[in-house]
């Protein structure tokens, strides 16, 4: 049998060196019932049209699906073909971050933020079966549990042939057949006779009107993921080795252009440096605005972060680090380009509070800021390991710091951060851009709430609380109700 199946697959993809081949033998029923089971809770939960607690639930069904998955009664009782490690429990902490983040769903209503945060938590349930720690082996492991769904078809269709030839297979389909009348026919009795169950139904049960495949699409793409989470514990995804044989690399050739880059670094700051810390001075000697000013100094900080922890990951790999004197280059280059680095990192968050406190907050600064701050903990990490000259933890103590910081997104609530600070701002100085703030979403309006009439009616006038059904309730657009109810009518107002 397990000849037929690695036939229909052939050779799996690689990672690195190694090959990623197809279980020994076909699906279980368990495994079967894992993936169709989660697969369809998760497109009876999820509210497609609206971001709602379903999704909250739909993600932790998806934890639970592969924490199941991975227990040992639910592995192949043969061992996996092909190379690989396989885990014995997915890692908690890349569970936890994925239920933490799908909570976005439930209690946020940036629509943006939600996406980000339902992104993060799929590729944090990948993660958490995957090995390795490069940044490679991150990388690939974030979508592993995707590129082994393609590969579990024929596995799950083998192993679903097999269940039909059983004799208790037929028996267990006729069973959910059975069950699921049973549930249809008592269940349109309960509604006739009994309106608060009518009504209960009637929430729950999607109308003619929005029957039009999602629903299909959404199992299809959770079986698709659950599939490939099965597929990752029956033959884990084989180590990416990320190591290559090198030929001997000599002080000289890394430490030349390495140290041609710092000496740049530090003439640019040098003379740069009252146009990295001259503040208003500056701008107003310069003739500039604060936007230029500002959005000069995050570009040149991705660009050159980016460059400059690239430059940084290549020298690591190929300086040599045999000899005292190796390893004291290989500290003071890197370590002196890496603290350059920060100074253009502070320099571009002093620049950004500026035009900040001049024009106030949106919400692409905050997340400019937040995404400048990350950076700059980056170089310290990069410091902190430099000084050891050790540095396999540290792939994943950056992605792990990312993800962290989306969290924090999520906690501090960006959109009412945003709004609470304008308002604050327009007490102070009489100006408010309403046009942007009435752009926000329901996460705002407690914040905007605040404002004087007409001031309020016009910020609020666009925003617009429907029903939401109990799948599709959200703190957030429940908050903003109450608040919307008692606002006035938008009369002529100027900020």
């Amino acid at each position: 049998m397990s000849e037929t199946i690695v036939a229909q697959v052939g050779a799996g993809p690689r990672a690195g060196d190694r090959e990623w081949v197809t279980p020994g033998e076909p699906a279980s029923r368990r495994v079967l019932a894992v993936v169709a089971g989660s697969a369809l809770a998760v497109a009876v939960l999820v509210p497609v049209q609206k971001v709602g607690v379903g999704w909250t639930a739909a993600g932790v069904v998806m934890a639970a699906a592969v924490v199941l998955l991975a227990r040992p009664e639910l592995r192949p009782s043969a061992e996996p073909r092909g190379p690989g490690r396989p885990r014995t429990a997915p890692d908690p902490l890349y569970i936890g971050l994925a239920v933490a983040l799908a909570s976005a769903g439930a209690i946020r209503a940036a629509e943006w933020l939600f996406v980000l945060c339902a992104l993060a938590s799929v590729g944090c349930l990948s993660l958490a079966l995957s090995p390795g720690r490069s940044a490679w082996a991150l990388a690939f492991g974030s979508v592993s549990a995707w590129i082994a769904g393609f590969l579990a078809l024929p596995w799950l269709f083998e192993g679903s042939k097999t269940l039909r030839r059983e004799r208790g297979g037929a028996r267990i389909g006729w069973s959910v057949a059975v069950g699921t009348g049973l549930l249809l026919v008592f269940g349109a009795l309960f509604a006739s006779a009994d309106a608060a169950f009518a009504r209960l139904v009637e929430s729950l049960t999607p109308q003619a009107s929005e029957v039009d495949g999602t629903g299909v699409v959404v199992f299809g793409v959770a079986a698709l993921f659950v599939g490939g989470v099965a597929h990752l514990v029956a033959a884990p995804m084989p180590e990416p080795d990320g190591r290559r044989r090198r030929g001997p690399v000599r002080l000289i050739e890394w430490a030349l252009p390495v140290g041609v880059l710092l000496g740049l670094f530090v003439v640019f700051i040098g003379v740069q440096v009252a146009v990295l810390f001259g503040g208003d001075t500056y701008v107003s000697s310069a003739g500039m605005t604060y936007a230029g000013y500002a959005r000069s100094g995050f570009w040149q900080l991705l660009v050159v972060t980016g460059l400059v922890l690239a430059v940084i990951a290549v020298a690591a790999r190929v300086a040599p680090v045999g000899t005292g004197a190796e390893r004291a280059w290989l500290r003071v280059l890197l370590g002196g380009l890496t603290a350059a680095t920060l100074v253009v990192v502070v320099s571009a968050i002093s620049r950004l509070w500026l035009y900040q406190q001049t024009y106030g907050f949106t919400v692409l600064r905050l997340l400019v800021g937040v995404a400048e701050v990350w950076l700059g903990l980056v170089c310290l990490m990069v410091l902190a390991a430099g000084r050891s000259l050790r540095a396999a933890w540290l792939p994943k103590a950056v992605l792990t710091s990312a993800l962290a910081a989306l969290l924090g997104l999520v906690v501090l609530n960006p959109e009412r951060f945003v709004a609470e600070w304008n308002v604050d701002r327009y007490a102070g100085t009489g100006r408010i851009d309403t046009g942007y703030l009435g752009r926000l979403s329901a996460d705002a309006v407690p914040a905007l709430a605040a404002l004087p009439e007409p001031v309020r009616a016009c910020v609020l006038a666009n925003h617009k609380i429907t029903k939401d059904r109990p799948l599709e309730w959200n703190w957030g657009r429940s908050q903003a109700a109450g608040h919307l109810a008692a606002v006035g009518h938008c009369a002529d107002a100027h900020g």
